[in-house]
């Protein structure tokens, strides 16, 4: 069994010419939703299993708050630049080429709308539109990550802010 938990980003500054979209920070209010939505994650998730996030910075934020909440070291959180720069599925799938088969859960933090689409897609019931934080768990009956297939996965949780 394989779990992808995908989690977009949380509210971010808006887009300004004294910064790119790259670099823009989470608001304090989306820090403070970041903390709150790791935190009823883990009610139902023990383990994030191996994370990884768009290089981002709001996603990267996002990440290192949802690590800190599980205790997890900042340097294990992977940065993957495909979930920035094109991510859609068959960029998926080089993510999971790159992923050890003996991991189970992989858990995303990254974008829209590309998240709402590949979570939607995954799904054999369909995902709902990802709203800022929000966070999607979906499970596989596969045994490798290379299984996973379009409308395969089960939607397990759906959690909104």
């Amino acid at each position: 069994m394989k779990k992808l938990i995908f989690v977009r980003h949380a509210k971010a500054e808006e887009l300004s010419p004294e910064f790119s979209d790259f670099e823009r920070s989470l608001t304090v209010k989306g820090k403070n939703v970041s903390k709150l939505m790791a935190q009823r994650l883990m009610e139902v998730e023990k383990s994030p299993g191996t994370m990884i996030t768009s290089p981002a910075f709001r996603a990267l934020e996002t990440a290192l708050i949802f690590a800190g909440e599980y205790r997890i070291k900042y340097d294990k959180v992977v940065i993957d630049g495909d979930l920035y720069f094109k991510m859609n599925f068959q960029h998926m799938q080089d993510i999971f080429s790159r992923i050890d088969k003996e991991t189970d859960t992989i858990m995303l933090f990254g974008h829209n709308p590309s998240f709402s689409e590949i979570s939607n897609s995954l799904c054999i019931d369909g995902c709902d539109f990802m709203p800022k934080c929000g966070v999607a768990g979906i499970t596989f009956n596969v045994d490798t990550w290379s299984e996973i297939k379009r409308n395969t996965g089960k939607l397990v949780y759906f959690l909104k802010p």
